[in-house]
């Protein structure tokens, strides 16, 4: 592995889905109290160095209808309408005024959203991405990203997916080919 250099000015903290609704789903192969400590440490550091802070929920109408509806073979499991905090950000994250605010409709944060267009405008061209779930919201957006010419970097503790094996195969087998996987200690010594 090569070190890690980043340039603060250019690059954005990305944490995906660390929403009231979502933390409290169990997480492998990091429970989320790990996820949210080293999310709030890669967080205050990024505030710390000029780095940009964005915080991205998943979220839309009541009645769904706002969101992707085709069939598939395995749909995410539902049922109950959500609580009325279940889209709001945890308290942890310490939302500050610079931070910019993302709600998606789908996994990923780049379609349907102004995720692109606020960082090109701010010359931002190297995302850190975390958050739950790796293989869902971190891995679709981290996909586009790269597909977009954003250099990505992963914070492999500060993420967890739905299952180890999941959570294993997008670290072991993806990301390495789109980024650079590292740990909440690397990138906050590299900010």
């Amino acid at each position: 592995m090569i070190e890690l250099v980043l340039d603060a000015k250019r690059t954005a903290v990305v944490a995906i889905d660390l929403q009231k609704g979502i933390v409290r789903a169990p997480g492998n192969p990091h429970p989320a109290a790990t996820v949210i400590a080293n999310t709030v440490r890669l967080l205050e550091a990024a505030r710390g160095a000029g780095a940009q802070v964005v915080l991205v929920h998943v979220g839309g109408a009541a009645d769904g209808a706002d969101r992707l509806h085709p069939a598939v073979d395995a749909p995410m499991r539902g049922g109950a309408p959500p609580a009325a905090d279940w889209s709001e950000f945890i308290v942890e994250l310490n939302r500050q005024p610079g931070d910019i605010a993302i709600l998606k409709r789908q996994w990923g944060a780049f379609y349907g959203t102004d995720l692109d267009l606020q960082l090109r405008r701010r010359g931002l061209t190297t995302i850190v991405l975390c958050g739950i779930a790796t293989e869902f919201g971190v891995e679709s957006t981290a996909r586009d990203a790269y597909e977009r010419g954003y250099e990505v970097v992963f914070a492999e503790d500060a993420m967890t997916g739905m299952s180890e094996g999941s959570h294993g195969n997008a670290v072991e087998r993806i990301f390495p080919r789109i980024g650079r996987v590292r740990a909440t200690e690397e990138i906050v010594g590299a900010l």
